[in-house]
């Protein structure tokens, strides 16, 4: 061996001896990286707050000086400069607050913690490191503000308010709604933004940190926001199907010459001289929407929906592999969908106002619109119906504010994005009213009749019937149908997105465990659901059926669970607890009006709305079918199906816990510790 090691060529030794430096070289970096590994360890270890027993070994962590306080526990700061002085946001796990001399706060504050003057004193806030998983955040403000605008102006904007509006009243009808806008609508949506900031969960989990035995609130939001999900998204395939119609030499329903066409239609404008207009004529626009799209000549009624049109159903598809794909990924995905989706239909809605300004008549149906008729103020119809508007408009108790709140920062500015969201969603339905009835009136004077005659339809009728035969008798009229189908299209995705981004943030948030890591494969489960549950509406029937849930699936039900959500909130919960939740994320209290509206004007608000309902129970009609008086019965059962889950939980609850009657009952009314946003920082004075 020895004369083998002799023999070897300088060379061959030199590459030896290089290979073994180059493994010292090797473990040496190896070492430094564990080194750097452990005190990077180390230094996070002293970050955390080390709750309980391990708080002792704080100061000696962060270099403390010897004499400096350490405090823990879970209060909320004392003073205005405390609570501004507390970094960070909820989630950030329960805090430890040491005080002392300034030569010891500099030391924690070179710790990486946050020094609050006092005084002539310095205090020293310590966050912790939550060790749960971060919560996901909106990447922009004005992805939350944007996704907020287009869940509040939806459909319902464009064609429910103008037709309430000049049946109640016209101007007149501003005054009552501006006043249940004020005391009752806005109120309500500052609220569950406030609920949703503060404790940074979906409408499920929530309520354990509010009044554990409302939970059965969170699980009928979702049964009621699955009802909205099986109808809603059929108005954009009918959207959709106008869109693709547009695409044709002529839109087909200018004319009466298609094969879905009866002798009754006629095409009835003032050109057309030789024209003789019935009580039996139909437009060539109603039978396209009746007879081609819908095909509701092909039912005879709820007791006979028949088979599912195929068009229809793709046109479905399509809508909901768009809402796929732009919420499958959340608020990180949909909040930057929203930049398009809701500000494409302000774009759509300035250009259609101009246009129908333009147009002879229009003053017409502006006159119609906004003309005032004070007496209608006595009815109490009026006031159900504002009532009624803004808060369906508004869109309190659907959990989709919760959700979409729970994304932000922990000291964003609710309050402000409250009153501007709101103020959009009202001027924007104000807006959409000089829209309509710019084109209404020029529809009026085409026709040489009253407006009255022309705005006779409501609901979808008033767009996919009168506006659309307008838009097709103008100028360009292909360019402003394909803009205004597309600006359906749009709003009705805004609150798609928004609705059952509320379901799938409260089913996350109560399962982490089981959902959060396959919330693609949850949200494709969702969606596969709602086309399924909307099958029905796409029958030859549907119409009949999209009617039926309209008016019952969201009508009293979700207005009872939104008053028992303000009554948890203001009684249960308590009014003061929840303004020193809001004070502690915004820096103040807030006012007397708001205290006042949460405590007992809404309360008041919602259950006017609900006795009026039960009252006066609407008249179920559309087209020329009566609802049979069965068919109410089974619109009941639709909305108590939802409405169920809350005494259902409330029995559920007391029964499962343990202990006497009365401990249980405490017990369902005591609000748990929140392991995010009840995590506070504890701020001590030194002596």
């Amino acid at each position: 061996m020895e004369t083998k090691e002799m023999m070897m060529s300088p060379t061959a030794m030199k590459m030896d001896r290089g290979s073994e430096k180059d493994e010292e070289e090797k473990d040496k970096r190896r070492a430094e990286e564990e080194d750097k590994k452990k005190a990077e360890e180390d230094e996070e270890n002293g970050r955390l707050m080390l709750a309980d027993g391990l708080v002792e070994k704080v100061p000696k962590a962060l270099g403390l000086a010897p004499g400096l306080r350490v405090s823990n526990g879970s209060t909320t700061p004392q003073s205005p400069s405390e609570t501004t002085g507390a970094p960070g946001a909820p989630g950030a796990g329960s805090g430890v607050t040491a005080t002392g001399s300034g030569g010891g706060a500099a030391a924690a504050a070179a710790a990486g913690t946050t020094v609050v003057p006092s005084g002539g004193l310095r205090t020293l806030v310590v966050q912790q490191m939550s060790l749960e998983r971060p919560r996901e955040t909106w990447s922009k403000k004005m992805d939350f503000l944007l996704s907020v605008i287009g869940y509040a102006v939806d459909l319902g904007n464009v064609w429910r308010f103008p037709y309430i509006c000049y049946q109640n009243g016209g101007g007149a009808f501003l005054l009552p709604y501006m006043l249940m806008a004020v005391f009752g609508g806005v109120p309500l949506f500052y609220m569950e933004l406030a609920l949703g900031q503060f404790h940074r969960s979906g409408c499920i989990s929530i309520w354990k940190h509010i009044c554990p035995i409302f939970k059965g609130i969170g699980f009928a939001i979702c049964i009621i926001a699955l009802y909205i999900a099986f109808y809603y998204n059929t108005i954009m395939a009918w959207s959709l199907y106008y869109l693709l119609s547009c695409f044709q030499p002529t839109l087909p329903w200018t004319t009466c010459s298609n094969s879905w066409n009866t002798a009754n239609c006629k095409r009835y404008m003032y050109t057309d001289c030789n024209v003789t207009w019935s009580n039996s004529s139909t437009s060539p626009a109603e039978e396209f929407y009746t007879r081609q799209v819908l095909q509701v000549h092909l039912s005879p009624g709820l007791h006979q929906l028949g088979s599912v049109s195929w068009q229809l159903a793709l046109c479905l598809l399509f809508i909901f592999t768009i809402v796929y794909f732009c919420i499958w990924k959340g608020v990180k995905t949909s909040g930057k969908v929203v930049w398009v989706t809701a500000t494409f239909p302000y774009l759509v809605l300035l250009v259609l106002l101009v246009r129908g300004a333009t147009l002879p008549g229009a003053w017409r149906g502006v006159i119609f619109y906004l003309k005032p008729d004070w007496g209608k103020l006595l009815s109490t119809t009026v006031w159900v119906d504002a009532a009624a508007q803004i808060f369906f408009s508004l869109g309190p108790g659907f959990g989709v504010l919760l959700a979409f709140a729970s994304y932000n920062p922990f000291h964003n500015n609710c309050y402000k994005d409250a009153l501007l969201t709101s103020s959009v969603n009202c001027l924007t339905s104000f807006l959409s009213g000089f829209v309509i009835f710019t084109v209404l009136g020029y529809m009026a004077e085409m026709r040489q009749q009253d407006v009255s005659a022309v705005a006779k339809d409501a609901g979808p009728s008033l767009l996919f019937i009168i506006y659309a035969e307008a838009i097709a008798n103008m100028p360009a009229s292909t360019f402003f149908a394909v803009i205004f189908f597309l600006m359906l299209i749009m709003l009705g995705l805004d609150s798609t997105f928004a609705g059952l981004e509320g379901v799938i943030t409260a089913m996350l948030d109560e399962f982490p465990h089981l959902l959060a890591k396959r919330r693609e494969l949850f949200v494709f489960g969702l969606v596969c659901v709602c086309y399924l549950g909307a099958l029905s509406t796409l029958t030859y029937g549907g119409a009949y059926v999209v009617k039926l849930f309209e008016e019952y699936a969201t009508g009293p039900a979700v207005i009872t669970i939104v008053l028992l959500e303000v009554i948890a909130v203001s009684w249960f919960y308590g009014t003061n607890r929840f303004c020193s939740d809001v004070q502690l994320m915004l820096g103040f209290y807030p006012g007397c009006f708001w205290r006042v509206c949460w405590v007992a004007i809404c309360p008041c608000f919602l259950l006017f709305i609900i006795i009026s309902f039960l009252a006066f129970p609407p008249e179920v009609r559309l087209f020329d079918y009566q609802y049979p008086a069965w068919t109410n019965v089974l619109g009941y059962c639709i909305g108590v199906s939802s409405f169920i889950c809350v005494p259902t939980y409330m029995v559920y609850y007391l029964l499962r816990a343990k202990g006497s009657f009365k401990q249980r009952l405490l017990k369902s009314i005591t609000p748990e510790p929140s392991s995010e946003g009840q995590r506070g920082f504890i701020v001590t004075n030194a002596v």
